[in-house]
Parts: C-alpha cells; sequence; structure tokens
C-alpha cells in the first residue's frame, strides 16, 4: 500500500506541466494599411515613384466594377495585395491623362482652340500684306471694265450684250475654282495654293494685254475669276481665323476697295487723255498679279508649320490623300449647311448689285443725263473709293454694334440712295449719291465674311467659303449681264429696280442667318 502511494506521488511530481492551447491562424495577414506594421516596414522602403505603368498594373489588381463603381475585395483562393508607401500615395492621386490621350483629344476637337492675331505670329503681319497686295490686283482687275466697256464695245463693234459676257466668263471661273480650291489647298498647301491662283490669273492678262480676238478675251476672264476664286479663300480663310477678324477682313477687303478706286482712274486716263488701246491697261494687272503670287507665296510657305494646319502622321508620314470623290462629297456637304447656302445667297446678290452699280452706272448717266465726255467714267471711281472708305472707316463702329444690326442699316441707306440716283436728274447729285451707296455697301463684304466664318466649323472653313465666294461671282456675272440684256431691250434704267431688288434678298438672307457671340480668347 505504501509502495503504491510512493509511485503515483513520484509518477505525478514528473509529469510534463501543461501548456496553454495557442490562438489560432488568422486566414487573411494584417498587411491592410490600417493594420500595425513594422517600424522599419516604411522607412526601410526606397521613396521612389512608380512609372504610369506600374502604377496601373498595381491598379488594376484590384477589381472595380464599371456599372455598380463598387471595388471588390479580393477573390477567394488569393491573397489581397494592397499597395503601401509611395506606391499607396500615387494610387490615392486623380489619374492625369498621358500626353498622347492630349494630342488625340486636341486634335479631334477645335473648339477650345486658341486664336492667332494679326501680329501673333511674327509672319501673320506679312501674310496680311500679301493678301492685301493680292486684293489690290483684283479691285483693279474688276473695276477696270466699268469704264473700258464704251472703248471696248467700239473696239470690237459688239453691243451690251456681247460686251457682258465678259461678266459670264469671269463667273464661270470663280464657280470652277470653288470646286478645286479645296482640293489645291490640301494637296500643296496655301503657299503653292496661292501660287497656283496667280499664275492662272497671270496666265489670263497675257491675251487681254495683247487684245486677242473677242472670244479669246472672254475665255481669259475665265482663267482670271479662276484664280481669284483661289486667293479670295484663301484670304477669307486666313482673315477670318484671326481673332479680330473683322479688322483683317476689312483692311483685306479695304485694299480691294483702293484697287477698285484707282483702276477706273488709271483706265479713263489712259483712254481719254492719253489715247491708249484699252487692253494695255492690263498689263498693271499683269505686273501686280506676279508681284502678288511672289510676296504671297514667300509669306504663307511656313504657314502649316506655324498655325499646325498639317500634322504629319504616328509614323511621320504625310497625312493620306483625299480623291476626287471625298471633294465633292465636301462640296456637298457645305452646300447642305444653312449658313453656307444662306451666305451663298447674300453674297450672291451683294456681288450681283456691286457689279451691276460699277459695270452700268456710267452707261446710264450717259443715256439718260445726256452726257457724253469721258469724264463720267470718274463716277465709277467715286463708288470705288466710297467702298474703300467704308472698309476702312466703318469696321470699328461694326464691330462694336454687331455685325447682324450693322449690315441691316447700311443696306436700308444704300437702298435710299440708289432711288435717288434713280429718281433725281442730276449729275452732280447722282455722282455724290453713288459714292454714298458704296461707303454703305463698303463694310457689308467683311462683316458678312466675319459671320460666315463664325458659324462655320473648322473643317468647313475652306470650302465653305469657296462655295460663297463662287455664288458671289456667279451674283457678279448674272447681275450685270441680266442688266446687258434688259438694256439693250428697254433701256439702261433696269439697273435701279435691279439692285434694289438684289438688296431685298439680302436683307431676307440676312435674317435667316444665325447670330453666334463673338470669341475673344
Amino acid at each position: 500500500m505504501d509502495a503504491m502511494m510512493l509511485h503515483g506521488l513520484i509518477a505525478v511530481e514528473s509529469a510534463p506541466p501543461l501548456e496553454l492551447p495557442s490562438a489560432p491562424g488568422k486566414a487573411v495577414p494584417r498587411t491592410y494599411p490600417g493594420a500595425p506594421q513594422e517600424a522599419s516596414a516604411i522607412e526601410l522602403q526606397p521613396l521612389a515613384r512608380t512609372p504610369n505603368s506600374t502604377k496601373s498594373a498595381s491598379a488594376s489588381r484590384t477589381n472595380v466594377s464599371s456599372t455598380s463603381g463598387v471595388v471588390n475585395g479580393p477573390q477567394p483562393g488569393t491573397t489581397a495585395n494592397f499597395s503601401s508607401g509611395p506606391e499607396l500615395e500615387d494610387q490615392s492621386r486623380p489619374g492625369t491623362p498621358n500626353a498622347d490621350s492630349l494630342n488625340d483629344e486636341t486634335a479631334n476637337s477645335d473648339s477650345v482652340e486658341a486664336l492667332q492675331s494679326i501680329m501673333q505670329p511674327y509672319m501673320n503681319r506679312w501674310r496680311l500684306l500679301a493678301m492685301c497686295l493680292i486684293n489690290l490686283s483684283n479691285g483693279m482687275s474688276d473695276s477696270a471694265p466699268g469704264a473700258l466697256i464704251p472703248s471696248m464695245e467700239e473696239y470690237y463693234n459688239i453691243g451690251y450684250a456681247v460686251v457682258s459676257l465678259i461678266f459670264v466668263g469671269n463667273a464661270l471661273g470663280f464657280i470652277a475654282g470653288a470646286f478645286f480650291v479645296d482640293a489645291i489647298r490640301e494637296r500643296l498647301g496655301r503657299a503653292k495654293t496661292l501660287a497656283v491662283g496667280q499664275f492662272l490669273m497671270a496666265l489670263g492678262y497675257i491675251p487681254m494685254v495683247a487684245t486677242a480676238p473677242y472670244p479669246a478675251i472672254v475665255v481669259s476672264f475665265f482663267f482670271v475669276g479662276f484664280g481669284m476664286s483661289i486667293n479670295l479663300a484663301m484670304g477669307n480663310v486666313f482673315c477670318g481665323s484671326l481673332s479680330n477678324s473683322t479688322t483683317a477682313l476689312s483692311m483685306m477687303h479695304g485694299s480691294y476697295g483702293i484697287g477698285g478706286t484707282v483702276g477706273p482712274l488709271l483706265a479713263t486716263a489712259m483712254v481719254t487723255v492719253f489715247g491708249v488701246v484699252w487692253s494695255r491697261y492690263y498689263a498693271l494687272s499683269l505686273g501686280l498679279t506676279v508681284l502678288g503670287g511672289v510676296c504671297g507665296t514667300c509669306a504663307f510657305w511656313d504657314y502649316e508649320r506655324d498655325t499646325g494646319a498639317v500634322q504629319p502622321s504616328s509614323g511621320g508620314a504625310a497625312a493620306p490623300r483625299r480623291d476626287w470623290r471625298t471633294d465633292v462629297k465636301a462640296m456637298v456637304s457645305a452646300l447642305s449647311n444653312r449658313v453656307v447656302l444662306l451666305g451663298a445667297l447674300f453674297i450672291f446678290a451683294y456681288q450681283g448689285a456691286e457689279v451691276s452699280i460699277s459695270g452700268w452706272v456710267n452707261t446710264f448717266l450717259m443715256d439718260s443725263r445726256h452726257v457724253h465726255d469721258g469724264s463720267v467714267g470718274y463716277v465709277t471711281a467715286g463708288f470705288w473709293g466710297g467702298i474703300t472708305l467704308g472698309r476702312f472707316l466703318l469696321a470699328p463702329p461694326a464691330y462694336k454694334i454687331g455685325e447682324k444690326l450693322f449690315v441691316v442699316i447700311v443696306v436700308v441707306g444704300a437702298c435710299a440712295f440708289q432711288l435717288v440716283v434713280w429718281l433725281v436728274p442730276n449729275l452732280i447729285g447722282n455722282a455724290v449719291a453713288v459714292a454714298i451707296v458704296g461707303l454703305l455697301l463698303g463694310p457689308v463684304y467683311p462683316c458678312a465674311a466675319a459671320v460666315f466664318m463664325r458659324n462655320m466649323s473648322k473643317q468647313k472653313q475652306v470650302s465653305g467659303m469657296g462655295v460663297i465666294s463662287a455664288f458671289g461671282s456667279s451674283g457678279g456675272a448674272a447681275a450685270p449681264f441680266t442688266t446687258g440684256l434688259l438694256a439693250q431691250a428697254v433701256g439702261t434704267f433696269v439697273l435701279h429696280p435691279i439692285v434694289i431688288a438684289l438688296f431685298v434678298v439680302m436683307m431676307v438672307c440676312w435674317y435667316g442667318l444665325p447670330n453666334k457671340p463673338k470669341r475673344s480668347e
């Protein structure tokens, strides 16, 4: 008994001590940001930013639902991989688009494009001067027929209807140029496109200087109109894209008015005072056309580089060229645009009235006021002088008042003074009234062009202004040609009802145009 008790005591004393059970293991390690970390976890980690690709890869490890916007946790069977330290700091910042995405978005949208000015970049001032020189030549060419038509009728022994064919040839050239101007610019750029336009005009002046037969003269006016439509579209788009487009367009078309004033003065003096044949006048136009082509080509040579108008593709090659089908579609698309259609009809009526007055007011005064000396040719110079002053002096008020309202005021005033020319039988009073009509009509074209450009997208500006210019030239041919036909049938007084009717058409089209606010940034 004692032996058994002793054996039990020894067994109890020699048994190993009981151990407390350990805590069960965690299924998920405590490595999320709120869990306690070792003191050296952040201090020993290099504080360097990870590139965008690394951040994108790290961010992609977290499953974000695109529909609910809920961030899902780790999937079963995986270990959560949460970032810490600088990587966590970078991921907590809002994402920033990279340069490629910014370039793509900029290329696809022009709604916030910064506008250039006349002075910035530096070459813009020389480009504007070149366009003013080109339009000076255009004005001298367009205004001369009014003073030269009597001499042409006498030289070729033709009547009003036949001599009016020069307006038709000029208009057909303008229409043809409108359908090709955008395609030429797309392939050659601004500088070479201007060179092509000036070359075609020079090609047209050569037969005129040589006093070719009258059918060749009509064809020559076709080439002059073709080239003029090109440089006019280029000038309108360039000036209309500047910050103060009304001022730039007024300077450009004011130069046209200066040429229109000087042209009849020189033509009348050469024919009546010096007794020179009518065709020698166009030697001056030929020289100015060549000079304008050289200046315009040099000024616009780096235009695409300065403005970023033509961007190379990602491979460094030029963008693929459009075929003729694309050009035709662009023209048809421009015609379907409300602004282009109403603008084309507006300029059709405007230039129809302008060219009709310039071309036939001298003949009207000779027939109705019985003035048969050469001094009546200076009335046309007064008309173009008024246009020039109007474009330079009335542009600032037009910009402040607003082009939409200002055009209505001046067109109504021009209509009133046109009635004075028709109904008041006084030569001096008629000459003054004609000059005032020119003064009021002067700012109409630049104001209208500024409104058209504001309401057209950048992609449609060249083709749209080409269509508008072509329709304007068509009006500048159809109206004086119709005036010539009716004048031969019933008398030259038909000039005035035709002009007044064209003013009414202008008002109807102007009322239908939208009035988009001007950009100032």
